[in-house]
């Protein structure tokens, strides 16, 4: 068996350990990437999470108006194919054309602390790095229930490339990213039905945030089920059962979002001394060492699962080969978040549920959507914007913005947040308009 040496070796190509890799050859160091499937150049992001979403979750909305929901479904998949191929060939060829970095598709597994096998299609390698960088990601998590296995379940990789437009949608989960597939294929002229297990939807939002969320969904006709635990599926030639404890569904597709597990299992970390935890993510510490010279980014690492953050991830461990190493995952600061339904729900630092529990003296603010002027021009008025301040010292704490345009509007309040910027400067800022923004004034106000 061939062994290969190299100072650095990287497990996954997703977004920190592509960064990584390019960052340490123009160093002048040298690298093996490994990667398992050549479909996944780019990592999660590029090819089945962001961006096909978001691309169909556009391709939807320019075709609501679109009688021929057929048309504009095959239109969307075959727009969203050509972008995440383009996206992915660039992705490959801006490493794999580094003069310092070796591609290499296999699948690994430690032998050592040292030492990993790569198991390619036609034969194995062993390297031997003097560094591992883990990059792995993580995958939808599955039910294990009766007739899981079935041909019309499927997970949101699987949902993101369906040859058909399913007439009838159930999605067992409530989450954020079921609810990003809601809307999409909502908008693809779907009838979409919710089963969340939970009495309580969207437990982690402020109540009334989640109330304007649900009766924006219902409005949209998606049906939302609460208290609904699915017990089993039972295919038909026609359909396929979906039976919970509030009843029996008929469904052309089920998408199972129950959220997502580390990519873990393969990789034997027990031999180089690396501990995961009760759910199989890697334990580091906070510069993301798993061991002294062993590093995991991203969402194998428990990090927050978004691509900006294994991002940042690579930062904190670029930091420490290239810089002074002061960068850790407890110096973030604020992170915002963005969930693509329509309107977009975007949030950053505290809810007011978070702060009073935190018994901070605080004032919430919150005004609807439709009064702002670009929400009327757009037509998208639902929504509220709604922020939260310290009554003592004016700092804003935290922003939740359900509108139009949010995932946008949201970045303002990292540097805000994390600069204990007062909330009247927000409140007496200069907008252009007619904006989503400006509406920031009047809920500052």
């Amino acid at each position: 068996m061939e062994t290969i040496k190299t100072p650095n070796l990287i497990i996954g190509f997703g977004k920190a350990g592509k960064t990584l890799a390019a960052d340490l050859a123009r160093h002048g160091e040298r690298v093996v990437l490994a990667e398992e499937s050549a479909r996944m150049y780019g990592g999660t992001c590029i090819n089945i999470g962001c961006i096909p979403s978001k691309k169909l979750i556009v391709e939807g909305q320019q075709g609501s108006r679109t009688a021929d929901k057929e048309a504009v479904f095959s239109q969307a998949m075959q727009a969203k194919e050509t972008l995440t191929t383009k996206l992915r060939e660039a992705n490959y060829h801006k490493v794999a054309d580094l003069t310092d970095v070796d591609v290499i598709n296999a699948t690994a597994e430690f032998v050592d602390a040292h030492t990993v096998k790569l198991t390619e299609a036609d034969g194995e390698k062993l390297v031997e790095a003097d560094r591992i960088f883990i990059n792995t990601g993580a995958s939808p998590r599955r039910l294990n229930i009766e007739g899981a296995d079935g041909n019309r379940i499927y997970d949101s990789t699987a949902m993101l490339s369906l040859p058909q437009r399913p007439t009838r949608l159930m999605i067992v989960g409530g989450g954020y990213i079921s609810l990003e597939f809601a809307c999409m294929y909502q908008a693809f002229g779907s009838h979409v039905t919710i089963l969340e297990t939970s009495d309580t939807f969207l437990a982690r939002e402020d109540r009334d945030v989640a109330e304007e969320m649900l009766r924006v969904l219902t409005g949209k006709g998606i049906d939302v089920r609460l208290g609904a635990r699915t017990e089993r599926f039972v295919d038909s030639p026609e359909h396929t059962a979906v039976v919970t404890t509030v009843g029996t569904f008929e469904a052309d597709a089920v998408l199972v979002g129950i959220g997502r597990q580390p990519n873990t299992s393969r990789l034997h970390l027990e031999r180089a001394g690396v501990e995961v935890d009760a759910r199989g993510f890697i334990v580091t510490d906070n510069r993301l060492h798993a061991a002294p010279h062993i590093w995991a980014m991203g969402d194998v690492a428990g990090s927050p699962q978004f691509t900006y953050i294994s991002l940042d991830d690579y930062r904190i461990v670029s930091s420490q080969l290239f810089g002074n190493g002061s960068r850790t995952r407890d110096n973030r600061g604020a992170v915002a978040t963005a969930v693509f339904t329509t309107p977009p729900l975007s949030h950053i630092g505290l809810t007011e549920t978070q702060a009073r529990e935190k018994g901070l003296n605080i004032v919430a603010k919150k005004m609807p959507a439709m009064a702002i002027p670009k929400a009327k021009v757009l037509g998208q008025t639902d929504g509220l914007l709604k922020a939260v301040v310290d009554a003592d010292t004016d700092e804003v704490l935290g922003v939740t913005l359900f509108c139009a345009e949010s995932h946008e509007i949201i970045n303002l309040f990292k540097p805000i947040i994390d600069h204990h910027i007062k909330a009247s400067y927000v409140r007496d800022m200069i907008f252009t308009h007619p904006t989503m923004a400006e509406g920031l004034n009047d809920l500052f106000a």
